[in-house]
């Protein structure tokens, strides 16, 4: 599209990247002569259901409320990109709700998975009132269950639950969540891996989480397949019990096959917007959803085509002038 075209021409220069820093970057002016708001979430179709003959795969997306600074928990923009791309794989039709929770919760019927990317712990929607037990309904029909970032996070009288749905979750008991340039080196074959690369990305990185079972390590936990693991600095590890596994791999991104049938998966990345650029993090959370939701991956990867300048919309207003978000440089 002509705005797309032009907006990209005025927010990247040839080569930029967040490690450089953009040359002729358009200005707030410069964006409102284009008619483009940074802002404006308007256009973003909200709770559209399938219709009455679809046959294939309803995907219900969450979107958290505004958190945090411009360019971090980016929640409904980061959920509107996840909805773009799982429209690129034929039959399976995403569902995006906003605000951490439906308005009406039948947007959850004949889900074959649901996602949460939204603030965690005691302010995490998904605890409040009877919700976990509305939940509890979706995985007992074998719905899957995804959590990324924050969202991965509860406290434990709500993660003795959730840690059977998913595998494992962020106890801040024991895990920690520092940020660090995480280097995935190499990649388990599993579904949620075909088509992605080993790859290197700065981000908030969770680990040291609580396992399904109480088992101390993630080799340990039953039905849970470590899918990202790297190295963290040991000078990361906040809490008493992760300064107990120095110089041990931590894991990042898990997948659980539940005992039901049922699969689950929590990613920690997330909280940077730009890292939705890298071709193979977008790739295998793409890729988690469809295998959550039991849709065969295909060979290569799910497809995820993606125009750098998505970065830029549907953001949060966060009180404060649009700086442009850029990918950052690939390592």
């Amino acid at each position: 599209m002509l705005w797309r075209t032009s907006l990209a021409s005025l927010i990247f220069a040839v080569g930029a990247t967040a490690a450089e820093p953009v040359k002729n970057a358009a200005t707030p002016e410069q964006l409102k002569e284009l008619g483009f708001d940074p802002f404006d979430q308007s256009k973003v179709a909200l709770g559209v259901e399938p219709p009455a003959d679809f046959k294939g795969k309803k995907i219900v997306l969450v979107a958290g409320s505004k958190s945090h600074g411009p360019g971090d928990h980016e929640f409904f923009a980061g959920t509107a990109i996840l909805m773009d791309l799982l429209k690129q794989t034929p039959g399976v039709w995403p569902v995006m709700v906003r605000d951490g929770w439906p308005k009406d919760e039948k947007v959850f019927d004949g889900a074959a998975t649901v996602l949460f990317y939204m603030d965690g712990r005691g302010g995490h929607p998904v605890v409040q009132k009877d919700r976990l037990k509305a939940m509890q309904k979706l995985i007992d029909a074998g719905c899957g269950w995804v959590n990324l970032h924050y969202a991965v996070d509860y406290e434990p009288r709500h993660g003795a639950t959730v840690v059977g749905w998913m595998g494992g979750y962020y106890d801040p008991r024991i895990s920690t969540n520092p940020h660090w340039d995480a280097e995935v080196r190499s990649l388990p074959k599993h579904p949620t891996t075909r088509g992605v690369n080993p790859f290197t990305v700065n981000d908030e990185w969770y680990y040291n989480m609580h396992w399904v079972g109480d088992a101390a390590d993630v080799k340990d936990a039953k039905g849970v397949t470590a899918i990202l693991q790297a190295l963290p600095p040991d000078g990361t590890r906040g809490t008493a019990d992760a300064k107990k596994f120095l110089g041990r791999i931590e894991t990042l991104a898990w997948a659980y096959d539940r005992k039901d049938g049922g699969r689950g998966f929590g990613f920690t990345g997330g909280h940077n917007h730009r890292n939705w650029a890298d071709a193979d993090f977008r790739r295998l959370v793409v890729n988690a959803i469809l295998w959550s939701a039991k849709v065969e991956v295909p060979e290569g990867g799910a497809k995820v085509e993606f125009d750098p300048a998505a970065l830029n919309v549907n953001l949060d207003n966060k009180g404060k002038p649009h700086t442009p978000i850029v990918p950052a440089a690939k390592k």
